[in-house]
């Protein structure tokens, strides 16, 4: 049995997760398994599945609790786990390399390094640090994933992005379990008592990559044309409180939602009218791909890598725009279409996670045979 180690900050819900987890419940487990290293100690939102579905988990510490205790539990824990061949590390940027290096240093042969965003927050020791590690990262990583040509020009060197030397991963979905169905519809619009709202629906977790202040001033200018008008905001995170206050501050807390966490995203998606997506910069967000499937009219940022516009229910909107301009747009395509099934452009866009998990498959095996 093949065990693929990935490693990632934790396994809670946001876009790369839900990618992860579509790819370990599609792939064949009969002949490879997941493990994950995680960099939190805390109860993680998919870690029973996980454990269900076969998988183990393991924690080092993150390097905010001391960079010498985090490398020192890397070196441990390659030292005592010498079955892992292929180790396959999800990342925003560079600054953090040091599973490749400690996964080199105890002789693992296949070390992945996947690209899953266009710019990382933080200082500008950070983006130093990312851009001169990108000039090394060929010395730790033996392959290059990216879930986006955008994605891949920031992580990688010039040198290696005009050459071509990585590879795509498409963000696969489970794409008929996102078909539009009115029953659904009708049951959650019930369950939140919005029957006859118009009801403006994002995805994401609270942090500035994901501009809720931008959105909050979207919605304020819709609901000032159409007061029947509601914001389903999906997502935790350390700006929750922050938009909260601001929603308090425009008088505008009967009129929108705060629904934490949900397992049910793809039954809230049905409930929606329109999709808004206003980020700052993203790898390829898995919940564009969700609601494209799911047949919502999406209203989104120029900046967004336009592989996610897979089908023609993707307006990309100038960030520079005015919040007026964006809810005049908003109202006036929301109101112009019928939620159809897409989910064969999803597919033959090759977003289908089925595809997606055998490719993956085929290149685990194929380094395996090569070890």
């Amino acid at each position: 049995m093949i065990r693929v180690l990935h490693i990632v900050s934790a396994m809670n819900r946001g876009g790369l997760e839900a990618f992860l987890m579509n790819v370990y419940r599609n792939i064949d487990r009969a002949k490879l398994q997941f493990d994950f290293m995680v960099h939190t100690e805390e109860k993680c939102a998919h870690d029973a599945e996980i454990h269900s579905l076969g998988g183990e988990i393991y924690s080092v510490p993150v390097r905010g609790k001391g960079i010498a205790a985090n490398k020192q539990a890397l070196n441990d824990f390659f030292a005592a786990h010498k079955e892992y061949k292929i180790i396959h590390q999800h990342a925003s940027s560079l600054t953090y390399i040091e599973p490749l290096k400690a996964a080199k240093k105890h002789g693992v042969p296949v070390r992945i390094i996947h690209s899953h965003n266009t710019k990382q927050g933080g200082s500008r020791l950070h983006r130093y640090i990312h851009l001169v590690n990108r000039l090394f990262i060929k010395d730790y990583a033996t392959d290059f994933f990216a879930c986006s040509d955008l994605a891949a020009k920031w992580m990688y060197s010039v040198k290696q992005y005009h050459k071509g030397d990585f590879k795509i991963i498409c963000n696969g979905i489970e794409i008929n379990k996102f078909v539009f169905n009115e029953a659904t519809r009708k049951r959650v619009r019930d369950e939140f008592n919005i029957q006859n709202k118009f009801l403006v629906g994002h995805v994401g977790r609270f942090q500035p990559q994901k501009n809720h202040d931008f959105l909050i001033d979207i919605f304020k200018a819709i609901h000032e044309k159409d007061n029947n008008s509601v914001l389903m905001l999906i997502g935790e995170g350390e700006l929750r409180l922050e938009i909260l206050k601001k929603v308090e501050q425009l008088e505008l807390k009967d009129a929108v939602i705060f629904t934490g966490i949900r397992s049910d995203v793809i039954d809230l998606l049905q409930a929606m009218d329109v999709f808004v997506f206003p980020s700052l910069h993203e790898g390829l967000p898995v919940a564009l791909v969700e609601s494209q499937a799911a047949g919502l009219m999406c209203m989104v940022s120029d900046v967004i890598t336009k592989q996610v516009n897979i089908t023609e229910l993707v307006n990309n909107l100038e960030l520079s725009r005015s919040a007026d301009f964006w809810a005049k747009t908003i109202i006036e395509k929301a109101g112009n279409y019928k939620r159809k099934d897409t989910s064969k452009l999803i597919k033959d866009g090759g977003f289908d996670i089925k595809v997606v998990a055998e490719e993956l498959l085929r290149f685990y095996l194929g380094k395996e045979v090569t070890c």
